[in-house]
């Protein structure tokens, strides 16, 4: 997934009145307006409500489901093999994203997290902000793409890097395409 294909994307879905915020690595690297490493895909938060405009929209680039549905996560392929996790979110009075995981838990985006703004290609795009892109990384165990993350995060926003993360950067296994 380059940057190219994520400004692409998100011009489409802002066509199709959808707010996304990126998640994941392109929402690191939109936080620091820098692309740091390769993304094999590309993670947005949306709206639960506006899934299905979301998967009309991209049917439209050949984008079809290829694992899950909503109201949990759900990946969508093209036939080029780039790959969007959208995690879909309910909204509630206080702006807080309620999340339901795979495992059937609900997990709260909390609603500060939306305000994040960033940059890919110098355009301005939504992103969660960097401290509740930390706080979605103490939720799984570290590896390489996630410590080099977290650390970029910290050294660049002041934000403590989770006590999981401050293992020597050896000890993270590689992350695997």
């Amino acid at each position: 997934m380059t940057a190219h294909d994520v400004v692409d994307l998100l011009a489409l879905l802002g066509d199709a009145g959808i707010q996304a915020w990126l998640d994941g690595g392109w929402a690191v690297d939109a936080a620091l307006e820098a692309e740091t490493r390769p993304h094999d895909d590309l993670d947005l938060v949306v709206a639960l409500d506006d899934v299905e405009r979301l998967q009309a929209a991209l049917a439209g680039r050949g984008y079809v489901v290829a694992r899950g549905e909503p109201p949990q996560s759900l990946e969508l392929v093209d036939p080029e093999g780039r790959q969007i996790d959208v995690h879909p979110v309910t909204f509630t009075e206080r702006g807080d994203g309620l999340y339901r995981m795979e495992n059937g838990e609900d997990w709260l985006y909390p609603a500060e997290g939306f305000t994040g703004l960033g940059g890919i290609l110098d355009t301005p795009v939504r992103c969660l902000t960097p401290e509740v892109q930390m706080l979605c990384h103490t939720d799984y165990p570290p590896h390489r793409g996630s410590f080099d993350d977290v650390w970029a995060l910290s050294h660049r926003f002041g934000i403590p890097v989770p006590p999981s993360y401050r293992r020597p950067r050896e000890s993270y296994r590689l992350r695997t395409p």
